[in-house]
């Protein structure tokens, strides 16, 4: 059974990874309006793997006995200056995320709730693991600059891994 504790912070997760959904979508928008389909189907991947994660949780409470809560989805943010300035905003989500994550986990251990600890223990894994690519894209971005043929080289990069995603 879920103390009441995990079970609030598992519900405050599941709104995380909802709003995360919506950050991603709306910069797909964003690489929309830019032309950068690349970057757009990458990001429209994004948000739907991020729908996915909340739905995760959301079987494990329902799976656990557990109540789901959910709550108002704040507007995601916009406004982008620029590719990279968008690339950026991902990685600083990313990174509050994975904080939320090890904060569920570290709550989850010292609940001694195991059964929580297996399913965390996945998207711990999968923290690394997004945080690695967007950093990576990030990266590429600040060592092209404004070198508009080398964005649109990676903007096609970027595409793939949409595609990948996809499948």
């Amino acid at each position: 059974m879920l103390s009441e504790k995990l079970l609030a912070a598992l519900n405050e997760q599941i709104n995380l990874e909802f709003y995360s959904s919506y950050v991603y979508l709306a910069m797909s928008a964003y690489f929309d309006g830019e032309r950068l389909e690349g970057f757009a189907g990458w990001m429209r991947t994004r948000s739907q793997e991020e729908w996915g994660h909340g739905m995760k949780i959301m079987s494990h409470v329902l799976d656990r006995g557990g109540k789901v809560s959910l709550q108002a989805i704040e507007a995601p943010p916009g406004g982008w200056r620029s590719p990279l300035n968008a690339v950026q905003d991902a990685l600083a989500h990313e990174r509050k995320v994975t904080k939320s994550i090890n904060d569920l986990y570290a709550l989850s251990m010292a609940a001694k709730d195991y059964p929580a600890q297996v399913m965390l223990q996945w998207f711990v894994t999968e923290q690394v693991e997004e945080e690695n690519t967007v950093g990576l894209a990030a990266h590429k971005l600040e060592v092209i600059g404004k070198d508009r043929t080398a964005l649109l080289m990676l903007d096609g990069q970027a595409g793939v891994m949409g595609a990948e995603g996809a499948e």
